[in-house]
């Protein structure tokens, strides 16, 4: 990923609370096979554990997931491990991590430099952050290791999602939140087997919020403006996190 300094987040803290909100990352791997292609990409749902935001400590957290074993790319993992005899990928992964909300900038927001000299040129808005590590791949069904850590993460994320992302908390009113138990065990038990878990260690952190910080103020200000006159969703959003990450861009730096 390309960090331009105005737009890099050098906060791991900041990262990890971003993953947290958006926790739908595209697993990238790079994997030498006679059966399936060299670059995968799958889109998972991710439950973050949390171990230190230092940056000079060698793995910051851990990521876990799950995918389908019918997947090409599940295939494609199990494969690497058991030509290795070990649960452990010996490449490294990506998990790239999107905003919800980006959108194109037209140059007719910058009414500043537009008018004054015409040197301007269209832009996207938007924030990511992309994750290394090493992956442990869960995939022997008939492992108690494997099956503890599927009952586990699929317990993890439901709750997770149920809740932070649904709002389902039984609490002021509202309903309460689907549980595992809620299914047959006799069907989860079928549908575990029928998937293969992923778990990666976050060895390196990196992202942007590329929210307009490298224009001036009188650009800026146009672009608040512009993405506000949308009266859309991602138009409200999009204006005040220009508006946030201008303001920290401006805030004298501390040189305590």
């Amino acid at each position: 990923m390309y960090l331009r300094a105005v737009h890099a987040e050098n906060s791991i803290k900041a990262l990890l609370e971003f993953i947290k909100e958006n926790p739908l990352g595209v697993l990238t791997t790079a994997i030498s096979s006679s059966s399936y292609p060299f670059l995968q990409s799958s889109h998972i749902p991710w439950v973050l554990d949390t171990y230190s935001d230092d940056p000079d400590v060698p793995v910051k957290g851990r990521l876990r997931g799950h995918m389908a074993r019918q997947n090409p790319h599940s295939k494609a993992l199990m494969e690497a491990c058991a030509a290795s005899s070990t649960g452990k990928l010996q490449q490294d992964v990506m998990i790239l991590f999107t905003a919800q909300h980006h959108h194109y900038v037209t140059p007719k927001f910058y009414t500043e430099t537009k008018p004054a000299t015409g040197k301007v040129v269209p832009t996207w808005n938007y924030a990511a952050a992309q994750v290394y590590g090493k992956a442990t791949i869960y995939y022997d069904s008939a492992a108690a290791e494997t099956s503890s850590y599927l009952q586990q993460q699929i317990h993890d994320l439901s709750e997770m999602c149920e809740t932070s992302m649904m709002g389902h908390t039984g609490q002021e009113g509202k309903p309460g939140p689907w549980k595992v138990a809620d299914a047959p065990e006799r069907y989860i038990d079928i549908m575990t087997k029928n998937i293969i878990g992923i778990e990666v260690s976050i060895e390196s952190i990196g992202g942007k919020f590329k929210m307009s910080q490298e224009m001036g103020n009188g650009d800026r200000q146009g672009i608040i403006e512009g993405f506000d006159n949308l009266n859309s969703d991602v138009g409200t959003h999009i204006s005040e996190l220009v508006k946030e990450r201008g303001e920290m861009k401006d805030a004298p730096k501390d040189k305590s």
